[in-house]
């Protein structure tokens, strides 16, 4: 016997409105966002993300700040040895070491600069200030002089910072505001072998000679120096190993991005090694690290408070010397 007509229609209609709700339940359930409490404790990370620069106000605090980042992604079209305003630097860009204007995580960003400062820092032995960092920034990484505290291009450059860094929780860092931290070789870095990665890997920008590559208006480089006289000096803070090797780590060779190292951790350190092991302008701080114990296991000039060698402090190991340090800490 066939169903009558009514009952097929009506078997139909509920088909299709069990069909609906199932489709629009699993639907709420797949996109809803999951909870974040005491109940969950679930702790959503996610890296910083720099404000977007059209954003900036059309003001004249706007104007301060447009201007501190164009000093900062084009520092020696205004500071170089051909600069419009003075010649006080190498030729370098702050933007060289803080990539993309200092935006870009993992790569030295500016994220915790307006949280963080003023600061202690071990290196000074004093409170910095954020103005007090940037001339230390021109001294050391462009191997230039000073510039007036009060004067337009510094209030420029730190209005620029602490718009970066405006949504940034006071005393807080954001995940991604500094570089990589890489585990230590068991072994010194091993400079042939860095040499070749420099061959193959880094040459195509930086030239074969490490001078790097003018632009065209002969007044910045399109890609750094990275060691010579127009290079940062040994009081920099690239000239410890394993800074540098947490800056190539995710930002070198051109094109690296968090989170997509091209190199591994070893050839990261070897090439660091070679980098560093080239000639560099020599410039020394007298206030540098005047607590001796505080000094990093990679800064490469004594006096220590351990036995290690210079070269040692330079190239690795460095795990024997931080046993030491942290065995000796622990005694006092």
């Amino acid at each position: 016997m066939k169903p009558a007509p009514v009952i097929i229609l009506i078997a139909l209609l509920l088909i299709t409105v069990a069909g609906t709700i199932i489709f629009f339940t699993g639907w709420k359930k797949n996109t809803h966002q999951p909870s974040v409490g005491p109940e969950s404790k679930t702790t959503v990370k996610s890296e910083w993300l720099a404000p977007d620069t059209s954003l900036i106000p059309l003001t004249t605090q706007g104007d301060l700040i447009r201007f501190g980042r164009k000093l900062i992604a084009n520092t020696s079209f205004y500071f170089g040895p051909a600069g419009i305003i003075n010649h006080q630097a190498n030729g370098m860009n702050c933007q060289n070491c803080h990539l993309d204007a200092g935006t870009r995580i993992f790569s030295n960003s500016f994220a915790a600069v307006a949280s963080l400062y003023p600061q202690f820092r071990p290196r000074s032995g004093r409170i910095e200030s954020i103005e007090f960092r940037v001339n230390e920034c021109l001294e050391r990484s462009l191997n230039g002089k000073k510039i007036d505290s009060n004067s337009t291009e510094m209030k420029s450059m730190v209005a620029y910072l602490k718009w970066v860094g405006k949504e940034v929780q006071k005393g807080s860092k954001p995940r991604g505001a500094n570089t990589e931290e890489l585990p230590f070789l068991n072994r010194q870095a091993d400079t042939l072998k860095g040499s070749l990665i420099f061959q193959f890997r880094c040459q195509l920008c930086h030239g074969p000679d490490g001078q790097g590559v003018l632009a065209a208006d002969k007044k910045s480089y399109t890609y750094p120096p990275l060691w010579g006289k127009h290079s940062y000096n040994t009081a920099a803070g690239l000239y410890r190993l394993s800074k540098l090797a947490g800056f190539i780590k995710y930002s070198m060779p051109f094109g690296t991005k968090y989170p997509t190292p091209q190199l591994t951790d070893e050839q990261i350190w070897n090439v660091a090694g070679f980098i560093n092991s080239k000639q560099r302008p020599v410039k020394f701080f007298k206030y540098d690290w005047p607590a001796l114990a505080a000094k990093p296991v990679d800064y490469p000039f004594g006096p220590y408070t351990d036995s290690f060698s210079e070269r040692q402090h330079k190239y690795g190991p460095f795990g024997p010397i931080k046993k030491a340090k942290e065995s000796s800490q622990k005694k006092t």
